[in-house]
């Protein structure tokens, strides 16, 4: 419960149907854990449409102290796209139905603890990935299989991680490898590949370690290039954290990277589906956004 009288102006970006739990109140969680506080609240509800003007518009009117993204990486990635360029804290509240970022910073899952840490957490300077010159990325993109898997999930109309058993099981019955050229750190690489993952992090909101030596802080991203599709690789992902075999996973490190594809690929930002395309290109923002961490023990 949230008793600081130091009166701060809060903005919530909310998801309501983000997660499993598509019933969970998380507006009423919110009020009630600040309702004997001074802090002025402000809400949005993300509807789908003009999400993120919204959110620009409020942030823009109102300014507030710090915004807190209700919802999945989807939503975080919405909030932090508005935010660039200013020095707002945002702080995170895990309600998605894979919270891989989350994961990554070690943010408890209970909606009072997550508040908690968004209130009294340490504010860190994180790196962002600009995909296109369109969007950004907070966490991870792919092309291929996983981003096929991401297109089926939000087909399935199943959620939670039955949802995504589905999807993965659909994809591996229809996967198949795509040809692309990598220029990255002044190469040209010629790569088959079944998935090219852009990791800002380490870890999959399934708990899948794809990027072992990840930092979102350091001002460089990965470029991970799943070259083999091996039970044994993705049993290190999922449970023994161990380094990948490079003949089967290649881990390029880098700030800037164009990836074309011959045939058009799946492609997913932070959980999201974006279409089938024939080129990404990508580039790190460093410290581009401030995020609220755990404090350190």
């Amino acid at each position: 419960m949230e008793h600081n009288q130091e009166s701060t102006k809060l903005l919530f970006v909310i998801n309501p149907v983000s997660g499993a739990n598509e019933n969970t109140d998380w507006e009423a969680g919110i009020r009630q854990y600040f309702k004997d506080s001074a802090h002025q609240l402000g809400i949005v509800l993300l509807t789908g449409k003009n999400d993120a003007l919204t959110v620009y518009d409020k942030i823009k009117a109102w300014q507030p102290d710090k915004v807190i993204a209700v919802g999945g990486d989807g939503t975080i990635k919405l909030a932090a796209e508005q935010m660039v360029g200013t020095d707002i804290p945002l702080g995170i509240v895990p309600a998605g139905s894979a919270n891989g970022l989350a994961a990554e910073m070690k943010l408890p899952s209970g909606l009072n603890d997550a508040l908690e840490v968004a209130m009294k957490g340490i504010v860190r300077k994180t790196d962002l990935i600009k995909i296109n010159d369109r969007e950004i990325c907070i966490h991870l993109s792919d092309m291929g299989l996983n981003a096929k898997v991401v297109k089926y999930y939000a087909m399935g109309g199943v959620r939670g991680k039955w949802g995504y058993a589905k999807a993965i099981l659909r994809v591996l019955w229809q996967r198949q490898l795509i040809k692309t050229e990598i220029q990255i750190n002044g190469e040209k690489l010629t790569r088959y590949a079944f998935m090219i993952v852009l990791a800002n992090s380490r870890t999959y909101g399934t708990g899948a370690i794809i990027n072992p030596d990840g930092d979102i802080g350091d001002g460089k991203f990965e470029v991970v290039i799943v070259k083999e599709l091996s039970v044994w690789e993705l049993l290190k992902m999922m449970i023994t954290h161990k380094p990948f075999d490079p003949r089967k996973i290649e881990i390029l490190r880098t700030d800037e990277v164009s990836i074309s594809i011959r045939r058009r690929a799946y492609f997913q930002v932070d959980g999201e589906y974006r279409g089938k395309l024939t080129l990404v290109r990508a580039k790190i923002l460093p410290a581009a956004v401030n995020l609220v961490f755990p404090a350190e023990d």
